[in-house]
């Protein structure tokens, strides 16, 4: 009996698994697929394709694109659409072409603004049908993650299913053990009556806890001690707390990934935050800047994306960052309809804290993530310091003034030296400590 009840829960565990590895195993037979190279192209058979993407990336990807029109116009297909000899002739001068009188040439030239392509003399024949071989690869899928899979896996395998199989079984286990606690019970109060072991009585009831307690002064005096102790030390963390907001993660209008930027890309801070170099504020970068890159990356390579934001999730907020901007990624020109972006501050000091950026990045050469922590790993910007007088006063006491080649400093230091009788002078000993540095 027992075998035949346990049998359907058996052949659906065993089905979810069969799933499981099934779409495990497709996985992996396509990133062997997808390791074993690109396609060869008929149209360029004896083309590189590994060697024409590096061409692409380096010469052709500021103006184009394999499957979208970005300056110039989406090359995937292009050898469909024109002659190899063609492609060849324009790409290594395509002025001459146009010279020429050829109609394709000039058609393309007046389509775009009468802008013609930068010559590339130093390609070979080769390497143009390398590059013609790269951008004519089919458009990769979007790549899912195992864990998708998986997820996926157990939904088409019926994951209520197994959820009800397991609950079935610990409810199973559960009441095996009531029923082994009973037989136990029984067994015992049966050995001692047969042997005559007196069975435990419970006692009579005693004084309630609570009255002992209440009857006993010393007891009650420490307590209350304790307790008034505990509030005014809990009172007292919490209202050094107050204005404190470390950790402060909020969600910005339009998602930007310090990560990918200043991390992956290695794009430097001061190239957005520009006047932290001369001003009091960084400032909050104009979408200018945003565009100064981003009208070329209308969206993110195949392989950016993880577990939490996806390669389309990326995507959708570079059009959002067009449509603030009115940029029209097709026609490659602005529409003049704009839309402000609602910043969301997450580094407020009070109002009666002085704090100058270009004194302490451009004079103090101090590094952004001393106080903003390691930006260029995260994905949502936070604030990692607490930002308190503590914390900066410490910082004060412990960080070493730069006196190299920086005048502002010469007259005073030799004097300083002597009095404190050191060769580097901290923040602290040139001031730093002082109420009116800070506070207005």
């Amino acid at each position: 009996m027992k075998k035949v009840l346990f049998r359907p829960s058996k052949l659906k565990n065993f089905l979810l698994l069969f799933s499981i590895f099934f779409v495990l195993g497709l996985n992996a037979q396509e990133e062997a697929a997808e390791e074993s190279g690109p396609k060869v192209i008929e149209a360029v058979p004896d083309a590189d394709p590994a060697k024409g993407k590096e061409l692409f990336n380096s010469l052709c990807a500021a103006c184009h694109k394999p499957y979208k029109k970005a300056v110039g116009p989406a090359l995937h297909g292009v050898s469909e659409r024109r002659d190899l000899d063609w492609i060849q002739r324009w790409t290594v001068n395509s002025r001459e072409l146009i010279d020429s009188g050829d109609s394709q040439a000039v058609a393309i030239y007046e389509e775009y603004n009468k802008q013609a392509m930068p010559a590339f003399p130093q390609l070979s024949k080769e390497d143009v049908n390398d590059i013609v071989a790269y951008v004519e690869q089919p458009k990769p899928e979007p790549k899912t993650s195992k864990k998708d899979d998986v997820e996926g896996a157990v939904a088409a395998g019926g994951g209520g299913a197994s959820t009800e199989v397991i609950l079935g079984i610990l409810a199973f286990v559960f009441l095996m053990l009531l029923v082994v606690l009973v037989l136990v019970n029984k067994t015992l109060r049966r050995f001692a009556e047969a042997n005559n072991v007196e069975l435990y009585k419970k006692k009579e009831k005693s004084k309630p806890i609570w009255v002992a307690f209440a009857e006993n002064q010393f007891l009650v005096l420490v307590s209350v001690v304790v307790v008034l102790l505990m509030l005014a030390y809990g009172g007292y963390g919490y209202l050094m707390l107050v204005g404190v907001d470390q950790g402060y993660e909020p969600v910005q209008p339009i998602h930007y990934s310090h990560k990918i930027h200043a991390g992956e890309n290695e794009i430097e801070c001061k190239y957005c935050h520009s006047s932290a170099r001369k001003s009091k504020h960084s400032g909050i970068p104009s979408l200018n800047v945003c565009m100064n890159c981003h009208k070329q990356i209308a969206e993110v390579s195949e392989e950016t994306g993880n577990e939490e934001y996806s390669k389309e999730f990326y995507d959708n907020e570079i059009q959002k960052l067009y449509d603030a901007t009115g940029w029209d990624p097709d026609s490659q020109s602005y529409t003049g309809e704009t839309k402000p972006v609602k910043w969301v501050r997450i580094h407020n000091l009070p109002d009666f804290a002085y704090f100058n950026h270009a004194q302490h990045v451009t004079v103090g050469q101090i590094e952004c993530q001393t106080c903003h922590g390691p930006v260029e790993e995260m994905e949502v910007m936070y604030q990692h310091s607490s930002l308190t007088m503590g914390w900066c006063i410490n910082c004060h006491r412990e960080t070493n003034v730069r006196m190299d080649d920086n005048p502002y400093y010469e007259k005073i230091h030799e004097e300083l030296s002597k009095k404190y009788g050191v060769d580097q002078l901290t923040a602290a000993e040139m001031g730093g400590l002082e109420c009116g540095k800070c506070h207005y």
